[in-house]
């Protein structure tokens, strides 16, 4: 075990909540003084300081990521009839957003080194039907934007980022969230950027999809009990935004500690059994996960249980063998390289307030493995 016998999890929201409590439960005092607790005041601070974080024009923030990635698809006008480009190796939000819509989710493969949506893949899906191809910033780990946003430009498609494990990672030095026509985050309490509840956001730099979203997420309403168009109930919590205002300061440096322990991880692990995600060119992550695979994903859980460590998987099926989306008629094979990723991959400890020797531990056991 290591020296403080205590379990190393591959997560500890605890930590990083005790350093913020005070700071938090002010900003909260401050709701409860102005009842501001559907959208509002404290909403508005964090969209505007997240659309400065981000360098693009305009934040709508909302209720969760999945809810961003479905109001996505309606403002662009995709719905019945439509299909969409999505990796098969990632969260099944990113394929609710377009079924949601109307629309039917194209699964491509993802790349065998980055793990990303393998954009050699890409137009061998494309059809008459296709109105968009959704890129997944990973892990925390920008995908090839470049080359996807070439194959979109070329065929007249919009670009979606993905965003929802990424805020604050860089893509050939610019901050992602405004390379496509929108970009999705998540504020899960798990993410980098966590709200105290849910929340999500999207980021635009378009004028006229920034207008729609606000009407999308208030019932289709931009005046009080006049609705122009089928509308949601999505709005983000005063509470929720009021907290990631506060823990907004704190991002660069808490991905910055995650970008050192990866580092660590990246240069001391030696094990040839453990293969690690290689970087896209110009990609900065801020590992919101960091996952391996090996070829005994049992006797490799095994190891580490045993030696204090919990770790968690991200993602044990493939979105396109989803029972939920087995009308598609994919098959294993369909994606192989997401299909092997998916039976051999384990998240490694990753969170800013890991501390060194509990990250040499870590080390330590995986190169005994």
């Amino acid at each position: 075990m290591n020296s403080t016998s205590t379990t190393i999890n591959c997560l500890d929201l605890k930590k990083q909540h005790q350093q913020v409590k005070a700071e938090i439960f002010a900003a909260f005092e401050k709701v409860y003084e102005n009842t501001a607790f559907s959208g509002g005041p404290f909403v508005e601070e964090f969209e505007k300081a997240f659309c400065n974080y981000t360098q693009t024009k305009y934040c709508v923030g909302v209720n969760n990521g999945t809810s961003a990635l479905h109001l996505a698809m309606l403002a662009l006008g995709i719905g019945h009839g439509d299909e969409v480009i999505v990796p098969a190796n990632t969260f099944i939000a990113t394929a609710w957003g377009v079924s949601y819509s109307g629309a039917a989710p194209v699964f491509v493969d993802c790349d065998k080194d980055t793990w990303e949506i393998d954009a050699k893949k890409i137009e061998e899906k494309i059809t008459p039907k296709t109105k968009a191809i959704i890129g997944v910033h990973l892990y925390g780990m920008p995908f090839d934007v470049e080359a996807v946003k070439a194959i979109g430009d070329k065929h007249k498609l919009f670009l979606i980022e993905d965003a929802a494990q990424a805020q604050g990672a860089r893509y050939k030095n610019k901050t992602v969230g405004g390379f496509g026509e929108m970009a999705c985050f998540s504020f899960y309490p798990g993410k980098n950027l966590g709200a105290c509840g849910e929340g999500g956001g999207i980021t635009t730099n378009n004028e006229k999809y920034y207008k729609h979203l606000q009407s999308l997420r208030n019932h289709g309403s931009t005046v009080r009990y006049y609705h122009d168009e089928l509308g949601f109930n999505m709005r983000m919590g005063g509470l929720e935004g009021a907290s990631l205002t506060i823990k907004l300061k704190y991002l660069e440096g808490w991905n910055n500690r995650r970008r050192e322990i990866a580092k660590q991880y990246l240069s001391k692990i030696k094990n040839p059994k453990i293969k690690m995600q290689q970087q896209p060119v110009g990609a900065d992550s801020i590992y919101h996960l960091f996952v391996v695979t090996t070829e005994d994903k049992d006797a490799f859980l095994k190891h580490l249980q045993s030696n204090g460590i919990n770790p968690g998987f991200h993602y044990p099926v493939p979105c396109h063998l989803q029972k939920a989306y087995a009308h598609l008629n994919y098959k294993v094979g369909d994606c192989p390289n997401s299909e092997y990723l998916a039976a051999h991959c384990i998240s490694l400890p990753m969170y800013a307030e890991l501390g060194d020797e509990d990250v040499n531990h870590v080390i330590n056991i995986i190169n005994k493995y």
